[in-house]
């Protein structure tokens, strides 16, 4: 590093390249990402399971975040290094695609790297190492196959669909009312799924949440719950068969394009112009009185002497609704969004059996309900609870049930939680390394070993004793050669996870074993870490 000057006799300092770059090689390299890798696992493994602990983050801006949903811990994280952002990723391609299981696929991933820095140690090469894992993982993958089972589900009978959901919910904080808000959950996806096609659009059910009430106040509402009021206080607060028109153009004069001014000197000129503006107005209702429609839903705000105006023509109105929301009351009406009063007609109209305001406790807040819907395809879940965080927390809950309903709506297989699923894995890969003659069998028996730090982090997190505990619900499996075995979290009694209904997706536990492979394979693969110094 040395000092100079240019020719206005600035100084600035010339760095040596070498002395920007550090530089990491081989083992060492593999090292440092195993330990980058392993430090996050090790962070969520204590929120994994049923008596998982939460974890406080607190936001650049103060505000704190109290949650136990992995991908949410690692999003809302600061995280400098970037192996460490793989798991984050990990984590949030995991919950894209199943929703669930987003804590449980990093700490797979954290013990699989334990797993190879042992076999490195031992003198084997990385790329074999991931070979290994990558047959052990579709040795897995084919076994949770044969060992899940069919559901058999309809709309009547949805029993199944709820006990997967409370599995879900039990390892959350909401776990003390996990019955109802699964129920919740299934009734929201039924609502909008499609069974014949086997597919359900998520972003048809709304969450919303008002601080207040019980977590039991909790209800799953059959139509559309805005956050607004009506415009004007002395309008109706209750409308049933109402004929709703939906609009995206504001109640007011049109302003023209290019700059303009208005001169006005006289008392006529005034009154001529604010005769216009109340023609406009009077135009503007009588189309929307014209077409038959009994609420009108605006984009866009009115003023006062519009919302006067509709006040004394009986025409009850909502201002300042949000774009999404106007969709999702388009889609739950059957109503056309429409852009221009010159468009409206009664066919553009949206039908709804009733429209009600409801106000809450002892403040003045006050939202719309829109229920009974002609094409009753959107849902919302109206979350109450104690605190801004009790709900923001329950909103992330519910939307992990959604996703489990959603998951055994596409493919009807579960498998056994508390760790049985992982247990029986682990068993088969083992017995499938002694068919394997070269290096890759001792990966394969890593991956095995790694497989039952799942169900270890579970009975740990329990406070049972983790080996104890492991190798008796091991040596069950092995005995009886069933895979319903697994840990006891909840201290019932029996290991038999068919009576304690605990069930998981097939899909969620495959997509879990096959991402961390990938993950753990890809850290594998690196030898060469350069990164610019803190200059």
């Amino acid at each position: 590093m040395a000092l100079a000057f240019d020719e206005f006799g600035r100084p600035f300092i010339i760095l040596r390249e070498q002395d920007q770059k550090t530089r990491l090689r081989g083992i060492d390299a593999q090292k440092a990402n195993i330990a980058a890798g392993k430090a996050v696992a090790r962070i969520l493994r204590s929120s994994l399971g049923p008596k998982g602990m939460d974890k406080m983050l607190q936001g650049p801006d103060g505000d704190v975040t109290i949650t136990n949903d992995g991908a949410t811990i690692l999003e809302q994280m600061d995280v400098d290094n970037q192996i460490a952002k793989l798991m984050v990723e990990l984590s949030r391609s995991q919950d894209y695609e199943i929703g669930d299981g987003t804590t449980g696929v990093v700490v797979m991933a954290g013990a699989l790297l334990e797993q190879a820095e042992r076999q490195l140690d031992r003198g084997i090469h990385p790329i074999r190492i991931a070979e290994g894992y990558e047959m052990a993982s579709r040795v897995a993958v084919e076994h949770l196959e044969r060992i899940s089972q069919k559901f058999e589900f309809d709309v009547n009978n949805y029993e199944p669909l709820v006990q997967t959901c409370m599995t879900t919910l039990s390892s959350k904080i909401v776990n003390r009312c996990k019955r109802r808000l699964a129920e919740i959950a299934v009734k929201a996806v039924l609502a909008v799924a499609d069974l014949e096609r086997r597919d359900v659009n998520l972003d048809l059910i709304k969450v919303e949440g008002k601080v207040g009430g019980n977590l039991e106040d909790t209800e799953l509402i059959y139509g559309i719950l805005v956050d607004k009021d009506m415009s004007h206080p002395q309008m109706p607060k209750q409308i049933e068969d109402a004929h709703i028109a939906i609009l995206t153009c504001p109640f007011e004069p049109p302003k023209p394009k290019t700059k303009h001014k208005v001169d006005i000197d006289t008392v006529q000129k005034f009154e001529t112009l604010r005769k216009q503006e109340q023609q406009y107005f009077d135009e503007m209702v009588q189309k929307c009185k014209d077409v038959g429609a009994t609420l009108v839903i605006c984009q866009w705000g009115f003023d006062d002497e519009a919302n006067h105006l509709l006040m004394h023509r009986n025409l009850p109105a909502v201002r300042w609704v949000g774009g999404v929301e106007l969709e999702l009351i388009a889609i739950a009406t059957g109503g056309r969004i429409v852009p221009r009063f010159q468009e409206l007609t009664p066919e553009k109209l949206g039908k709804a059996g009733m429209v009600r305001e409801k106000s809450f406790g002892t403040t003045k807040e006050r939202m719309l309900y829109i229920e009974h819907c002609a094409n009753s395809k959107a849902v919302t879940i109206f979350i109450r609870g104690g605190n801004k965080m009790m709900i923001e927390e329950t909103k992330r809950s519910i939307h992990d049930a959604l996703c489990v309903a959603r998951n055994l709506i596409r493919n009807k297989s579960i498998v056994y939680g508390g760790g049985a699923a992982e247990i029986a894995c682990s068993l088969a890969v083992d017995a499938a390394a002694d068919k394997y003659p070269g290096v890759e069998q001792y990966a394969i028996r890593a991956f095995a070993e790694a497989l039952d730090s799942v169900p270890m982090a579970l009975a740990e997190n329990s406070g049972l004793q983790p080996i104890e505990t492991l190798s008796a619900v091991k040596s069950q499996q092995l005995k009886e050669n069933i895979p319903f075995y697994g840990i006891d979290c909840n201290d019932v009694g029996t290991n038999d996870m068919r009576e304690q209904n605990v069930f998981e997706t097939l899909i969620g536990k495959q997509q879990q074993i096959l991402l961390a492979t990938q993950v753990v394979k890809m850290i594998l693969k690196i030898d060469d870490v350069i990164s610019n110094s803190e200059y």
